[in-house]
């Protein structure tokens, strides 16, 4: 199903707006964001993780979250798991952490006598291991990053992989920055923990598979349409995806959208991400990606994008070579 035939807009003609917009909604995000602070989870801070079974009485969520907020375990993480009466309790790295589990123990059962408290496991992530994790985390991104940066490079040509890349920061950027502010609002759980890496890795991939295939056009009209000018020819491929695009991201939409209504606080941060990255992800394949080549060739090459043809370029870079 098509939404859009036939279109002709104008997409690489207004390429110095978003361009700059994009530049500097990055710049502005990533100096609130610094200013602001990020919020860091468990897994990269350290702390202690519990997981306590409550038998006999039924207990919420919201209840076990208020029972830790007045025993003044502060900044503490309450996730239902499993079943309905098991519950994972994360509480950030304090200054003791030696009897954590005991005193946890004893203010739930204070708290709901009426139901028995069994401790299922105790994890302690110490702040050596935080650090590590979260030096693992800069290189998941930095290698994932690269290895795109590769393939895109082998598949098509060392330009296109590196507008691909430039896009792909821009998507990271933006569902970092977006998460950040919501997070520091108090709209949603957004701290900065696995889940949201693993989310941003999707914003990746998915991110990636939007801009190879405006590019596969573009390499494909390249032989069908050598006598035409670049920026014509860029319009055109972009165009004629365009539907495949939008359809793409508006059916993860969509999925990603009723996951953040109703998924619940353990699937609303990763699901949160993943949308703001798709979304920006479609924005930046179209805009960002495609454009980049074209300031590339305009002001590192000196090519003059408004007359050469895809065959004058092919030739000028066989000769280069």
């Amino acid at each position: 199903m098509e939404f859009f035939h036939d279109t002709n807009v104008d997409f690489i003609g207004k390429r110095k707006i978003f361009f700059f917009f994009s530049l500097a909604l990055s710049i502005v995000g990533l100096l609130v964001a610094f200013f602001a602070g990020v919020e860091l989870g468990i897994d990269f801070k350290g702390g202690t993780e519990v997981a306590v079974k409550f038998t006999g009485q039924r207990v919420q969520t919201e209840e076990v979250r208020s029972a830790m907020d007045k025993a003044k375990f502060i900044g503490t993480e309450i996730k239902s798991y499993g079943k309905a009466d098991d519950f994972l309790i994360r509480i950030p790295l304090g200054p003791s952490q030696q009897n954590l589990a005991t005193e946890v123990t004893n203010v739930l059962k204070t708290t709901f006598p009426n139901s028995t408290v069994t401790i299922q496991k105790v994890d302690k992530i110490g702040p050596k291991v935080g650090a590590e994790l979260r030096s693992n985390a800069i290189l998941a991104l930095v290698l994932a990053t690269s290895a795109i940066l590769i393939y895109v490079a082998f598949r098509f040509e060392f330009i296109y992989g590196l507008g691909a890349i430039i896009a792909l920061v821009h998507d990271v950027i933006i569902a970092f920055v977006v998460a950040v502010l919501f997070n520091k609002v108090g709209i949603i759980n957004l701290e900065f923990n696995q889940s949201m890496l693993a989310a941003l890795l999707t914003v990746l991939g998915f991110s990636i598979h939007d801009t190879v295939i405006i590019f596969d056009r573009i390499r494909e009209n390249r032989e069908k349409h050598k006598g035409m000018p670049i920026i014509p020819l860029m319009n055109l491929s972009i165009n004629e995806t365009l539907s495949r695009t939008l359809n793409t991201v508006l059916t993860a939409v969509l999925v990603l959208v009723v996951i953040v209504v109703f998924g619940g606080e353990v699937l609303q941060g990763f699901a949160f991400v993943m949308l703001v990255g798709f979304v920006t992800g479609a924005y930046s394949s179209i805009y960002i990606a495609s454009s980049f080549v074209i300031w590339y060739l305009e002001r590192i090459k000196k090519v003059n994008v408004h007359e050469i043809t895809a065959a004058s370029l092919a030739k000028t870079k066989t000769a280069k070579a």
